[in-house]
């Protein structure tokens, strides 16, 4: 409990000081030990990234297999780590926020709850209720013996429904109900994150850089973001070459995907100690 409360109290201080810091999404323990030794502070699992490493599409894992992850991460490195809980893996508030609990005692020091339902035919919460869950998350969270980060996901962007108005008040109300960090992923431009900086100020703001959205850290920061993850691009991005790799050995019978491998001396090096 010593070293969770350490690894609790320095992520929340990343919160809390000035500047920007980046919070990238390993997928499993090796994943993991290769960005700490790369000097990240923090890292958060990916829930799509962690899916498509045990043959599943995003949406596909259970609770279980989850904290299993977790578990993993978090004892494969010293640095902190959120979980990516998706919704909870409950449509009621106490369900969901029992999901979080379940992640400390796995070893996790912060988590995010989103108000996506995993439903094709209504895929977002009614605000009511999604303030709701975000407010038995926050008493969950509270009861725990240290300072645990929880993070509130508005998911509107995610599920075609481009509304920055609502998502800006769904945002709004998850601060007051006392999430500690927001985040709206799928946000498409400039102008869109700094009105939900602006809109949540001062609480901190989590921006997810993957996909459309081309900006720099240092523009980030200009704008007040305080965190930066990844989502499931690092995996993609290691799921895309190891597809290339397979397709050339496949389609053309040669191998000059070794030439952009990583050397196995380094590779190995990653994961001694």
């Amino acid at each position: 409990m010593d070293a969770q409360i350490r690894k609790a109290d320095a992520f929340r201080a990343l919160h809390e000081r000035s500047g920007l810091f980046v919070m990238p999404n390993p997928w499993d323990a090796g994943s993991a030990k290769m960005l700490a030794g790369l000097g990240y502070p923090a890292l958060a699992t990916t829930s799509a990234g962690y899916a498509f490493s045990q043959g599943k599409p995003d949406g596909g894992l259970s609770l279980e297999e989850t904290l299993a992850n977790v578990r993993a991460i978090a004892a494969a490195t010293e640095l902190p780590v959120s979980v990516d809980l998706e919704n909870g893996f409950a449509d009621g508030p106490a369900e969901s926020a029992q999901s979080l609990i379940h992640a400390a005692r796995a070893g996790a020091v912060g988590g995010s709850i989103e108000d996506a339902t995993g439903r094709e035919d209504g895929p977002i919460y009614c605000f009511e209720h999604a303030v709701a869950r975000i407010e038995a998350a926050v008493a969950a969270v509270r009861s725990l013996p240290f300072s645990f980060t929880l993070t509130a996901r508005a998911e509107n962007y995610l599920h075609g429904r481009p509304d920055l108005d609502d998502t800006i008040r769904r945002l709004q109300a998850f601060a007051e109900a006392g999430a500690d960090v927001l985040y709206a992923p799928g946000l498409r431009n400039a102008e869109e994150v700094l009105a939900v900086v602006r809109a949540v100020a001062p609480k901190p703001v989590n921006v997810l850089m993957s996909g459309g959205l081309k900006l720099t850290l240092q523009e980030l920061e200009e704008m007040g973001v305080r965190r930066v993850s990844t989502g499931s691009a690092l995996a993609l991005a290691a799921f895309g070459e190891f597809f290339r790799a397979a397709e050339e050995i496949r389609q053309s019978g040669t191998f000059t995907f070794t030439s952009r491998s990583m050397a196995y001396a380094r590779a190995n090096q990653s994961f001694k100690g």
